[in-house]
C-alpha cells in the first residue's frame, strides 16, 4: 500500500496558499473600494452644500426644474435679442433706401 499523505499534505498546503493570497486581494479591494466610497461620499457632500448654496437646493428634482427654468429663460431672451437685430436691420435698410 502506497502511501499518499505527503502529497496530499503538499497538494493541501499549495491550495491553502492560493487562498491566502485571494484572500488579501479581496481584502486590499474592500479597503481600496471602502476608501473610494468615502471619497465619493464627501464629494457628494460638498456638492450638495454647494448646490444648496448657488441654487437654494440640492434635490434632484428640483435642480432640474430649476434648469429646465432657466433654459426657457434664455429661449425667450435669445429670441428677444434676434427680434432687436431684426428690427436694426429693418431700421438701417429703411435708412438706406432713404438716403438714395
Amino acid at each position: 500500500m502506497v502511501d499518499n499523505g505527503p502529497q496530499q499534505d503538499m497538494a493541501l498546503e499549495k491550495e491553502l496558499n492560493e487562498l491566502k493570497k485571494q484572500y488579501e486581494k479581496l481584502r486590499e479591494d474592500k479597503v481600496r473600494t471602502e476608501q473610494n466610497l468615502d471619497n465619493l461620499n464627501r464629494q457628494l457632500a460638498e456638492l450638495e452644500e454647494q448646490a444648496r448654496a448657488e441654487y437654494g437646493t440640492a434635490d434632484p428634482q428640483e435642480l432640474t426644474a430649476l434648469l429646465q427654468e432657466k433654459r426657457a429663460e434664455n429661449e425667450r431672451l435669445v429670441a428677444e435679442y434676434k427680434e432687436h437685430i431684426t428690427s436694426i436691420h429693418a431700421g438701417l435698410s429703411e435708412l438706406e433706401k432713404g438716403g438714395e
